[in-house]
């Protein structure tokens, strides 16, 4: 009938078997889309749960929740604080005080008579420690001419460092370098903080010239200590990058327990390394991440930071699902468990050979899992991964240096000790302006980098500085 629905028309045999093969290449392309999806996502997923615990960012990234670090020493049953013996710094009487206060009772507290004149019975002591009112001391140098019977005028020659009429002496000199280049404030934030204290105007230009004099001043310093590391038998180094004049360097440092050189370049690799000067030809052994341009330099050993495989262990292990065996965690337990069988191991003895070989297969054992389970590398993550297990197994000996050498440190942290305060520099008071600035500042970190660990005080050894006499070590 006219009014009853159209029927539709069935497809024909062709027209479903190219729907049905146009429906399998989409699933395809979905399934593909959809794993790229998921290697992308477990890529996104690892950058965001990258800590300073799991990762080489500076603990000030972690934000307020930062998580326990993962340490490399051994638990000495003692509580946190100051251990019995310890001299402490808390405020004690002093024997001879600098003015002495004597304060009278009022009436007898019984009777109500004046107690004038009568004997004292008891005296207790109160002493409060304060800073003297802080002023300038302006000392003025007259210079005598007198004239001779003959005739001529001859002039008093100024004493050393009084050049001109009126002047800065070396202790302004110093505390604007050390407010500087060793509390990180700013140039304005210097120059207000000792016009505010101490009464002493200055510009931000002022303490922009005391800090380039210093610098200047310390070429002799940085050629005796760039010697003295280059001599050494271990030596630490490590790179960070710094923002100057608006885009990204790097300094370099290269350090041992008692010397420290810090350098800023525009380049991270070999250019910037040389142009430190210690390792170029080293022939000790090298304390480093696993950055390939340090294994450029073939004279020296080679001693990879323990540190930072175990962080890099650590992410490997934080997205394993829980209760689940992972070569990663295995890998990180052996390294520290070898790590406190050379510290618990004294001087002059060698390390438990039966302990030793334990261990190290552990290790291994686990590297080469890690490496089976990766082989894959369907995508960047595993990739990565596969890298970190070929280099523990590639790279065994020059990990485990520190159990055959106990000279050599398991970790490079003594390194980035001393170049955290270049960032914490940078957090403070942000980038430097020029190049210049920064090399300068970096000189200056070396001094005093180098001076504490010899027990010198930050303030003393710069008023040495600025007294044109700076603290430079012997070379034997």
């Amino acid at each position: 009938m006219s009014g009853d629905p159209p029927v539709p028309s069935v497809p024909s045999y062709d027209e479903l078997a190219a729907l049905v093969v146009e429906q399998a290449a989409l699933i395809a392309q979905l399934r593909a889309e959809l794993e790229q999806a998921r290697a992308r996502i477990a890529e996104l997923e690892a950058q965001v749960a990258k800590t300073s615990r799991n990762s080489s960012k500076p603990p000030s990234s972690d934000g307020l929740a930062k998580p326990p670090p993962k340490s490399l020493r051994t638990k000495t049953g003692r509580r946190p604080g100051g251990q019995n013996g310890h001299p402490g710094s808390t405020l004690r009487l002093v024997a001879d005080p600098d003015v002495r206060v004597a304060h009278e009772p009022g009436p007898c507290g019984g009777c109500g008579a004046s107690l004038s004149g009568r004997p004292v019975t008891r005296t207790e002591r109160r002493q409060v420690f304060d800073l003297p009112e802080l002023r300038p001391h302006v000392t003025e140098h007259q210079l005598l001419e007198r004239e001779c019977d003959c005739g001529t005028r001859t002039k008093a020659t100024p004493p050393a460092g009084v050049d001109a009429p009126v002047q800065y002496g070396p202790r302004v000199s110093a505390a604007a370098v050390y407010l500087y280049s060793g509390q990180f404030l700013s140039k304005e934030r210097t120059a207000t903080a000792l016009g505010e204290l101490v009464g002493i105007p200055l510009s931000a230009g002022t303490v922009a010239a005391m800090a380039a004099r210093a610098a200047t001043d310390l070429e002799g310093f940085l050629t005796a200590v760039r010697d003295l590391l280059a001599g050494a038998e271990v030596v630490g180094a490590d790179e960070t990058g710094l923002r100057v004049a608006g885009k990204l360097h790097w300094v370099h440092c290269a350090r041992t327990g008692k010397y420290t050189l810090i350098d800023c370049h525009p380049k991270r690799g070999t250019a910037g390394i040389d142009a430190l000067g210690v390792l170029t030809d080293f022939t000790g052994v090298i304390v480093h991440d696993a950055w390939a341009p340090y294994d450029t330099y073939t004279t020296a050993t080679h001693q990879l930071c323990v540190a930072h495989v175990l962080r890099e262990l650590q992410a490997v292990g934080d997205t394993a699902p829980a209760g689940v065996w992972c070569w990663a965690t295995q890998a990180a337990d052996a390294l520290v468990a070898l790590h406190r069988l050379a510290t618990a191991t004294g001087t002059g003895t060698a390390v438990d050979p039966t302990a030793l070989a334990t261990h190290t297969r552990q290790l291994r054992h686990a590297a080469h899992i890690g490496i089976s389970q990766t082989s894959p590398r369907s995508t960047t993550l595993m990739a990565a991964r596969h890298a970190l297990a070929c280099r523990l197994v590639d790279r065994e000996t020059d990990y485990l240096r520190f159990t055959q050498d106990l000279r050599v440190p398991a970790d490079n942290n003594g390194c980035e000790r001393d170049i955290r305060m270049i960032k914490l520099r940078q957090k403070v008071s942000g980038c430097l302006r020029t190049l210049t600035g920064a090399r300068q500042f970096c000189a200056i970190r070396s001094y005093l980098s180098t001076t504490t660990k010899h027990g010198i005080g930050q303030f003393s050894a710069l008023v040495q500085l600025a007294e044109g006499h700076p603290w430079i070590p012997a070379i034997s």
